[in-house]
């Protein structure tokens, strides 16, 4: 199911309130329109049971190799979603797609994964990826939105081998500790097939999105 709007008119309520009925957004580069999706099936990460880490990218995970941190450098985990890659030509991340998820980020909706590498471990690093010290740079991450206890995955990059497939696994034990209870992930692809993600009917997301929107979750503590 698809629904198109003028992009002049998203808001982040109107965001919140299209997640909240099963609903997300992606924009249009050429027309500046945005298109709303409420896919049937949908896709679904496993958070518990049904999770599953490649043998291979365990040993990564555990090697300490990568440095994770949260909520450290949203706009920038944005920004490299919306990069042309290869087998992508074309981004539905536009600019105000960018500004409506900056203020959700900014209200405590939106969030992001960020995984990093010691700037020594690469010889060529684009100044942009640095963080504020210069001793590491932005190899992977993903970002998305937090209503309760449900957590919609939106998009995620890689810039370093295992860097957004890192992000993914770091995201789903995040969330396991945090008590969320559905991670939506839209769609199925083979980057994140090899994870446990399967797919379920309307009824039976829309049955899980509401029991996990009404519960309180916490992507951070509370100060």
């Amino acid at each position: 199911m698809v629904w198109v709007m003028d992009e002049e008119v998203i808001t982040s309520d109107l965001l919140l309130h299209a997640y909240c009925a099963g609903a997300f957004p992606m924009g249009d580069p050429e027309t500046g329109e945005v298109h709303w999706y409420s896919p049937d099936p949908r896709a679904i990460q496993p958070i518990d049971e049904g999770f599953y880490i490649p043998r291979r990218l365990g040993r990564t995970v555990r090697s300490g190799k990568f440095e994770v941190s949260y909520d450290r450098a949203f706009r920038l985990v944005m920004e490299q979603c919306a990069l042309p890659r290869e087998g992508r030509e074309e981004t539905w991340i536009t600019e105000p797609i960018l500004e409506v998820y900056g203020d959700l980020f900014s209200r405590g909706f939106a969030h992001s994964v960020e995984v990093w590498l010691p700037v020594e471990d690469s010889d060529i690093v684009d100044a942009c990826l640095k963080d504020v010290e210069g001793h590491r740079w932005l190899a992977g991450g993903l970002y998305g939105v937090a209503i309760g206890r449900a957590f919609f995955g939106e998009s995620m990059f890689s810039n370093a081998r295992d860097g957004s497939k890192v992000a993914l696994v770091e995201t789903v034990e995040h969330l396991r500790r945090r008590g969320f209870e559905l991670f939506d992930v839209q769609f199925v692809n083979p980057h994140i097939e090899q994870f446990g993600v399967r797919e379920i009917g309307r009824d039976d997301y829309m049955k899980q999105l509401q029991e996990a929107i009404v519960k309180p979750g916490y992507w951070r503590d509370v100060s």
